[in-house]
């Protein structure tokens, strides 16, 4: 329990007769950035603000930092910082004076030059410190919550919809900063409706009206293969293969049963134990059958697709 920050049991939030939250149970280590993904509406923001404190459950509990939200102490509240949504500071305020308030809030020393500096060059705004809040662009804005939000240095950063509605570039910047936090031995909990981003997580759960899938949290890898029943390797041929090949294929000890044919060409995509081991497998397959082989590799899906796969057998509410 020691290397756990984060722990829950049927964790459930209801609002009236609707639950936002139901029966998340989940455990998540010291250093380690986990991304919770889902659509707006699944239950992610109120999942960070039962772990917030901001929200009391109706049933279950969580602790985080070894302690209830509701109990949180201020020793443990100056151990959390938590970025909001939405733009939480103050317009009037230059970038410069929006830190200061921050920091004042969590008791920091009136020595924090040095720190603010360090800063806002993290976040690329060490050349608008004067600069009102109201005058920054969008993304400007969300880089100056990132730096309010990591003013007296949190051992845990709750980060909700950081990246929402920002480009692509300042996107991945952001991801960069979030591994950088990470290597100086904080712990992030992410949430986002950008799919593809499960590959910068350690560890990424997935909401769906209100649950955690399987209540199970898993790497990039474990993600895709379980949406997909295994890994896939992409099979390219000189010839088009007949049913005859594809019914062997099929048949092989470690395939997993599906096989198809990619549009466009002479490609079949199929469903493996192991990717590493299938490779060779399938040239020797090949080899034996007189199959001339253009090429074999593994493929990666994309996780938006991997988030399709996942969910497409979940019941959807009305």
């Amino acid at each position: 329990m020691a290397d756990t920050i984060i722990l829950t049991e049927n964790l459930t939030k209801k609002f009236g007769s609707e639950a936002a939250v139901q029966d998340v149970s989940m455990e998540i280590p010291r250093g380690s950035i986990v991304g919770f993904i889902g659509p707006s509406g699944s239950g992610k923001t109120t999942t960070v603000r039962l772990l917030t404190g901001i929200y009391n459950p109706t049933t279950g509990f969580a602790t985080v930092l070894g302690q209830r939200p509701a109990a949180f102490t201020r020793v443990t509240r100056e151990k959390i910082g938590y970025m909001p949504q939405l733009f939480a500071l103050y317009p009037e305020l230059s970038v410069w004076e929006n830190l200061n308030f921050a920091a004042s809030i969590y008791g920091m020393p009136l020595a924090r030059d040095q720190r603010f500096n360090e800063l806002l060059e993290f976040v690329e705004l060490d050349k608008h410190k004067k600069k009102l809040a109201r005058n920054l662009s969008g993304g400007m804005k969300r880089r100056l919550s990132l730096a309010a939000t990591l003013t007296h240095s949190p051992e845990l950063v709750f980060l909700d919809e950081p990246t929402a509605g920002i480009d692509p570039v300042l996107r991945r910047k952001f991801w960069d900063r979030f591994a950088a936090l990470k290597a100086n031995g904080q712990s992030l909990f992410v949430t986002t409706q950008y799919v593809g981003e499960a590959a910068y997580c350690d560890k990424i759960g997935v909401m769906v009206q209100g649950r955690l899938l399987d209540n199970k949290l898993r790497t990039p890898t474990e993600l895709r293969r379980d949406a997909f029943g295994g890994e896939v390797v992409d099979l390219f041929t000189k010839e088009r293969l007949i049913h005859k090949d594809l019914r062997q294929l099929r048949g092989l000890p470690f395939v997993r049963g599906k096989v198809e044919r990619i549009s466009g060409g002479n490609g079949v995509r199929i469903i493996v134990d192991q990717a590493n081991t299938a490779i060779p497998a399938l040239l020797e397959w090949c080899q034996q059958e007189y199959v001339p082989v253009e090429s074999v590799e593994e493929y990666l899906p994309p996780f938006d697709d991997v988030f399709v796969e996942l969910v497409k057998n979940e019941p959807v509410s009305d």
